[in-house]
């Protein structure tokens, strides 16, 4: 992934370590096994492996009403939702908590979520203050110090900043400004012409207005409102570069003085909004999309600042309506939860309250996770396959026939630096200053994005800690972060649904831990991560003969993604999800190549009449088992550099002759790909 390892989207995947031993005097007769239990016999392996391999699981178990999506990743998520309930209910049950502790904090949290009796008794009033705030605002200088408070606690309007490693020098913290300040996904939902944008644009400009309404304004002065608000975020759209445009670090990379960014943007007070955010001192920036500040300076000045004024309460409002009276969070929900990913009705409160008590206080929840229910021998078992991966991806760059000696010597250094991060971290994020009580949900939120935001604008001026991690335990996600040259994979990562009364075979474990490993370990040789040195400091590396020779190869995987047609006529963004799509690829190849030194592969064992192989792809499979609705794949496309979850199966085994071999995929089927079609990276 990127260093934005929050949009980090869903490449960790897992096996169980839990064994349920026979205290009865006959034990239980086992259930069937998952892969053979999922398969789909109406359809056929070599034209939609995906439906194969989970098409009768997808049949038996529809998309909940609540849910966008159904499938592995749900199931693991119900799993650690239902541990951090306990975790917030037995921590709001305590009476009398000490102020201050850990347990105290969530289940104060917890407890102002779940009293839905005051959130519906209060409506926004917990948020009159900042309206006040904002209604006062008489220049641009307000405008800016307001913006630098709404990124403080609830979202990033008008750019995106942040603290983060300097590109070209990873031991030093720099100020990072970007393009932002939308409320749709991406910009593309601005601009395309198809029947569904065009709803989606009418019904985002009808929500806005009933959000105006809600902060009290009468109907024609809402719809006004909302029309004008439209107007000024389509024009920052226009101004901000496509996403696919933004994957590359050098051309995303602009540093300057701040003496420099001030004379550029006139119009933007950037001492005040610096000082705003906890920022003195700062000397330089780095600034992603120049052209795109530029034109901000200039919108300042065409809009009025009642216009501004009014996109800062909706910017302010709208980060924070899932937190407030059923009323808001409904308005939220029926436009970025029916409208743009189709989902039906509202999760049940205590499931929102549980995600968002772990979201706003995962590093609490993490410890007592990490204590009560972490498998034991995680960390050790993820070191184990993660090192067997390290293993085979060192051989395979050795032998590469389109790497110069001098390339893959640098490669190698650099995979040999790689830190892996597995389990859980060694030492916790201080939250002791973070005050929460049971008075008000919403401003518990609000003290929650407050301190993550000082914590991170705190690092600034201060030695880079790389041991810090991106992720709590509980958390089922993975990700590469570049600038550290690491790989992060949380503990909960070593569920796996439908194994949960033995230990998975190896088959199993090295398609989804080992391919996840594999992903991330790609993901320092992908488009982006190859741009980066072993240290994670951008530096052209590579010769220039091996880099028109990569680059010829993912071309190769950028067609071959543009070509699938995933909604109505919506294809997949090749150039978008590159970098991800060449992940998946060496993941499954890397995956495949360890697991064939193991023993299962070498005495080709059958399990349920599955010989090794069969058994492996079908692991890769179910690692990516998700029924999602075409509402959020279509949004996914739109607005994700992850391709949706068949093709991310699809798209790497039809470049595999081992997966062909194995299910006996021919030419004339729909997965099949010429020799000179395939795509060989890895």
């Amino acid at each position: 992934m990127t260093k934005n390892i929050f949009n980090a989207f869903l490449c960790g995947l897992l096996f169980t370590m839990a064994i349920i031993s026979c205290k009865q005097t006959k034990c239980p007769v086992e259930k069937e096994d998952a892969l053979a239990a999922h398969i789909d016999s109406t359809a056929k392996a070599g034209d939609d492996f995906f439906q194969y391999a989970n098409g009768k699981w997808f049949k038996q178990n529809p998309i909940p009403a609540s849910e966008q999506s159904n499938g592995i990743f749900q199931l693991v998520q119900d799993t650690v939702n239902a541990q951090i309930r306990q975790i917030c209910e037995s921590s709001a049950a305590i009476q009398h908590a000490k102020k201050g502790n850990n347990k105290q904090k969530i289940g104060d949290f917890f407890y102002s979520g779940m009293d839905s009796v005051s959130l519906n008794k209060k409506g926004i009033s917990d948020l009159k203050g900042d309206f006040t705030a904002i209604d006062q605002i008489k220049d641009l200088k307000g405008i800016i110090r307001e913006a630098s408070y709404i990124h403080t606690v609830s979202s990033a309007p008008l750019f995106d900043m942040y603290i983060g490693q300097d590109d070209k020098n990873s031991n030093k913290y720099q100020v990072y400004i970007s393009q932002g300040g939308l409320s749709l996904p991406d910009r593309n939902f601005y601009f395309d012409t198809d029947a569904k944008a065009g709803v989606i644009r009418e019904r985002f400009v009808v929500h806005v207005g009933n959000m105006f309404q809600i902060m009290g304004y009468e109907k024609s002065k809402a719809k006004q409102a909302a029309v004008r608000l439209m107007e000024m975020e389509t024009a920052l759209a226009k101004t901000s570069r496509k996403r696919e445009d933004t994957r590359d670090p050098f051309a995303n990379y602009h540093k300057m003085s701040f003496s420099a960014l001030t004379k550029l943007t006139p119009n933007i007070d950037w001492k005040v909004f610096m000082s705003g955010v906890g920022l003195e001192k700062v000397d330089t920036v780095i600034v992603g999309q120049p052209e795109f500040i530029t034109a901000l300076n200039g919108y300042l000045n065409k809009y009025t600042v009642d216009d501004w004024k009014n996109y800062l309460k909706f910017q302010m409002l709208s980060g924070l309506s899932p937190y407030l009276d059923d009323k808001t969070y409904l308005e939220d929900f029926s436009f970025y939860s029916s409208v743009l990913r189709g989902i039906k009705e509202p999760k049940p409160r205590w499931k929102r309250v549980v995600e968002q008590t772990d979201e706003s206080l995962g590093e609490l929840i993490g410890q007592v996770y990490v204590k009560e229910y972490l498998p034991k021998g995680t960390k050790e078992k993820l070191v184990e396959i993660g090192e067997a991966i390290k293993t085979v991806f060192a051989e395979r760059i050795k032998v590469l026939d389109w790497m110069s000696a001098t390339t893959k010597e640098k490669a190698l250094k650099k995979l040999h630096a790689v830190i892996m991060k597995v389990g859980y971290p060694e030492k916790w994020k201080d939250l002791s200053t973070m005050q929460i009580d049971r008075t008000s949900y919403v401003k518990n939120v609000m003290s929650a994005n407050k301190w993550g935001f000082n914590y991170m604008i705190r690092k600034y001026g201060k030695p880079v800690d790389r041991t810090e991690w991106g992720m709590e335990p509980q958390t089922y996600n993975a990700y590469y972060n570049p600038s550290n040259n690491e790989i992060v994979i949380p503990g909960c990562n070593i569920i796996v649904p439908g194994y949960e009364s033995k230990m998975a075979d190896d088959a199993i474990l090295y398609a989804i831990i080992g391919a996840t490993f594999g992903h991330e370990i790609t993901h320092g040789f992908d488009d982006q991560g190859c741009k980066y040195n072993e240290v994670g400091n951008l530096s052209n590396w590579w010769t220039s003969e091996d880099n028109t020779k990569f680059t010829q190869k993912t071309k190769m995987i950028v067609k071959q993604f543009n070509d699938y047609v995933v909604v109505d006529n919506l294809h997949i963004n090749g150039a978008l999800t590159q970098g991800e799509n060449i992940a998946d690829l060496g993941g499954v190849i890397m995956g495949y190549e360890a697991f064939k030194k193991t023993k299962q592969f070498k005495h080709n064992e059958l399990i349920a009449g599955l010989n090794p192989s069969q058994r492996y792809f079908l692991g890769y499979a179910l690692a990516w088992m998700q029924n999602i609705r075409p509402e959020a794949m279509a949004n996914q496309v739109k607005s994700n550099e992850h391709a949706p979850a068949k093709w991310r199966v699809i798209g790497p085994l039809s470049n595999m002759p081992e997966f062909y071999q194995a299910f006996g995929v021919k030419e004339g089927d729909k997965m099949w790909r010429s020799k000179e079609q395939i795509v060989s990276i890895w």
